[in-house]
């Protein structure tokens, strides 16, 4: 279906409703209380520990999986969409807060909320989906890496002499020159909860396995007295309730401050988002709407932002955990939120025992799951145009940034795109009954096959122009070409002009009506050019030509 034809509410319309309108029952809102209750205890332990990684208190991870959420999934394009804080953006929302404080991070939360409204309101979603597929392996590594080096501080329990570097090579420096202080109680902490969660994932793969290896690790450091760093030692007790929506300061200076920060989280979250939806699509046979699902992401940021929270994008994890509960649609999503909040208002106090260790335990399995090795390996193999565009979005992602990551990728992949469909153009001897033979001292018939675009204008058009030289009559069949752009035809405007001078025709025959439009549109028109209706005449233009 061409983007033109859909209607307003194909591209905006939330899926809530869809659902709604085809008949929402209570045993569906049973099935989506469960995969919601699910969802909200995978997100408990996870949102604490990417907020922890993020460098701000646990609980701004729960009231941006609480409003955040919430939004996302009432006002989302995507019928399972779970929304909340994601690993990908611990390095940006590391950086933010480093550079510009706590407020500067929710400011920056708050405008990307409306750089994804007008995002999504252009309808550019659409474009986002189009990401090459080495690029988001890339940057998905790349992610993993970075969160499993900015773990190993708590993974080892190691004291650092001064504020932990965000750059990756500094950051290994300054751990291996605490090396020191590590701390063997919380490297069995760790080892422990990492075991654990990959035990209960293979012989009870149905329970919560990161929630209550987190419950275990906090329990066993507390009844055996083990000298690791937790939750409340660092932070002190969580509060209990939402606090009240304010707005971010919004003076000039805040602005210009925070807005570089905004537009990387706009980029990150409208790929991170879209990205999700199309893995819950793939597991559920679903489709959802890019450009709803970017506006809900937008308004979520803007509220998570009013709460006290930090960005917001669909995530993957507990997406896939949203279909594989058996959710029926977006209340799911919603419940899910409820339950992060009643977990929060009736458990706050407990989290305090939580042992830091468990947590980066806890994010070193996402980052390891996060890295798509297979896939990774694969592309390496597969060919080196997407081994390079893999190999330095990855690279980039690791040690310069993540949004020029992103962007070199994309454009990396752009070029081997056009490399491989120039090499698909190609240009032959066309076999006439009633020319004979094709090619003679003064004639040249020659077949085009594939799409004619600049760059296939820039690989064939030096040999059209070297088969032209020499003949009275060149002939060129379109008849298997289905696109041309305005460089591909301006070469053969060049061509026909060339001949000219020389004495020579130029015929097109085959051309479709969309290939002629945009031949005639680069001045291929008589008496440079004719036009012929069918192949079967090219006996009769030879010889007339001759």
């Amino acid at each position: 279906m061409r983007e033109t034809s859909l209607t307003f509410w194909d591209h905006f319309l939330p899926k809530i409703v869809t659902v709604l309108r085809e008949g929402y029952s209570l045993r569906d809102l049973r099935a989506d209380a469960l995969a919601g209750l699910t969802v909200a205890i995978v997100a408990l332990p996870l949102s604490t520990a990417i907020a922890i990684a993020s460098g701000v208190g646990p609980e701004r991870g729960l009231y941006t999986a609480i409003v955040g959420g919430f939004l996302v999934s009432a006002l989302g394009g995507s019928r399972y969409q779970i929304g909340g804080p994601a690993g990908a953006f611990i390095v940006l929302v590391a950086a933010c807060v480093m550079q510009t404080g706590i407020e500067g991070l929710i400011l920056a939360t708050f405008l990307s909320g409306f750089l994804l409204v007008a995002v999504g309101t252009l309808k550019l979603g659409s474009y986002i989906r189009f990401i090459p597929y080495p690029v988001t392996v890339g940057f998905t590594a790349g992610i993993a890496v970075i969160i499993a080096a900015s773990q190993m501080k708590e993974l080892l329990g190691l004291t650092l002499a001064g504020p932990e570097p965000s750059e990756v090579v500094a950051k290994v420096g300054a751990l291996w020159s605490a090396r020191d202080t590590l701390t063997p109680a919380a490297v069995a902490v760790a080892a422990g909860t990492i075991a654990m969660i990959e035990t209960l994932k293979r012989l009870a793969p149905r329970l919560p396995n990161l929630l209550l290896a987190v419950v275990i690790a906090g329990l066993t450091v507390q009844f055996a007295g083990l000298p690791v760093e937790t939750i409340g030692t660092r932070f002190g007790e969580l509060p209990r309730v939402l606090p009240m929506p304010s707005l971010p300061s919004l003076s000039s200076e805040a602005i210009l401050a925070a807005l570089p920060f905004a537009i990387s989280f706009t980029l990150l979250g409208a790929i991170e988002s879209l990205l999700s939806a199309v893995v819950a699509d793939g597991m559920a046979g679903t489709q959802h709407r890019p450009n709803a699902e970017l506006i809900a992401q937008g308004w979520a940021n803007v509220g998570s932002a009013l709460f006290g929270g930090f960005c917001v994008t669909g995530t993957i994890a507990r997406t896939a955990t949203n279909v594989r509960a058996g959710s029926r649609g977006p209340v799911s999503g919603m419940l899910h939120a409820l339950f992060v909040l009643g977990f929060m208002l009736v458990a706050a106090p407990l989290a305090a025992y939580i042992p830091l260790a468990s947590l980066a335990g806890v994010l070193a399995v996402v980052a390891w799951n996060m890295f798509e090795k297979e896939e990774f390996w694969n592309l390496l193999r597969t060919s080196r145009g997407d081994a390079m565009v893999v190999l330095v979005t990855f690279l980039l992602v690791v040690f310069r940034d993540l949004t020029e990551g992103i962007v070199v990728g994309f454009a990396l992949g752009g070029l081997v795109f056009i490399r491989r469909m120039s090499e698909t153009a190609t240009a032959e001897p066309a076999a006439i009954p009633e020319a004979g033979d094709a090619v003679t001292a003064d004639r040249v018939v020659y077949r085009l096959r594939g799409p004619y675009f600049f760059g296939a204008a820039a690989m064939l058009g030096s040999a059209l122009d070297r088969f032209a030289e020499r003949p009275r009559t060149f002939v060129l069949d379109f008849a298997e070409v289905p696109f041309i752009d305005s460089s591909g035809a301006r070469s053969f405007e060049l061509l026909a002009r060339k001949m000219a001078r020389r004495g020579g025709h130029l015929f097109i025959t085959g051309a479709n009506v969309e290939v002629r439009r945009v031949l005639l549109a680069q001045g291929l028109r008589e008496p440079h050019v004719r036009y012929l209706p069918d192949v079967a005449s090219v006996d009769e233009v030879l010889a007339a030509g001759s």
